[in-house]
């Protein structure tokens, strides 16, 4: 099988077969990307809660959801610093070990901030959208293990289109609200905009998938040990999209009760 491709940007090169062919300290293991990706995880946890109760102890009550002006820096110095590591790691899996976990940092900070927007706004809505991210990757975990989706080449075709085009209209909306144009479709509470959200959250999980068998042919291929962390790291950038687009398509539905 052909470990070559993935709609996941980080595992959209030739990555696994690249690093395969020199390592002199061990080999990538399934278990050992496992702890790895665990770690990470903590590190995201820990980060968030820093700018979660900064938000909170910050907050003006009579202004809900209102990012307060200390946090705003934390928010997009997260965005901007996890964008920066991001790229870095891609491009430079043998960093990944050092990298990742900075990564991991970045992308806690900007999480904590922008959950406890959406939590203020809407309370219980965090709490929500983490446990239907967790359902959602132990699901597509069991389909996966258990061979029910499979990473068929068709399969791969599919969801790398579908994510190639959601990032194509992020980014056309992107362009198009520097202008003054609103893609409101994609943002309000409509069925339209509700619809929108769930065709991305289901791409998001599927994108899972790819991840699972991406990692599984990484170690099968016996590529580096540091590709463990490359592989969490990988895992760890399709989790954080599913969440916040948990939190988007929440946030939608909390806004029409």
């Amino acid at each position: 099988m052909d470990i070559t491709k993935s709609s996941n940007p980080v595992f959209g090169k030739n990555i696994f077969n690249q690093a395969a062919t020199s390592s002199d300290d061990g080999v990538m293991t399934v278990n050992g990307t496992i702890n790895k990706t665990g770690l990470m995880l903590l590190i995201v946890i820990f980060a968030a809660t820093f700018t979660w109760r900064k938000f909170f102890g910050a907050i003006d009550p009579a202004l809900p959801g209102v990012m307060p002006s200390g946090i705003i820096g934390w928010m997009i110095g997260g965005a901007i610093g996890g964008f920066i590591l991001a790229l870095i790691t891609t491009f430079s899996p043998r960093r990944a070990a050092m990298t990742a976990p900075i990564y991991a940092v970045f992308e806690g900070l900007f999480l904590g901030a922008i959950s406890a927007m959406f939590e203020a706004m809407y309370p219980g809505l965090v709490m929500r959208a983490v446990m239907l991210t967790f359902g959602v990757f132990v699901i597509m975990l069991v389909l996966f293990r258990t061979g029910t989706i499979r990473a068929t080449e068709k399969f791969r075709t599919v969801i790398f289109a579908a994510t190639g085009g959601i990032a194509l209209v992020y980014l056309v909306s992107f362009i198009a609200s520097m202008f003054g144009t609103n893609f409101g479709f994609m943002y309000g509470n409509g069925l339209v905009g509700i619809g929108f959200s769930l065709v991305v959250v289901v791409i998001a999980a599927l994108n899972l998938i790819l991840d699972f068998d991406m990692i599984m042919q990484g170690a099968n291929a016996r590529a580096p040990k540091y590709m463990e962390w490359y592989g969490a790291f990988g895992l760890m950038v399709t989790l954080i999209w599913l969440y916040l687009e948990m939190l988007r398509l929440l946030s939608k539905l909390s806004s029409r009760n």
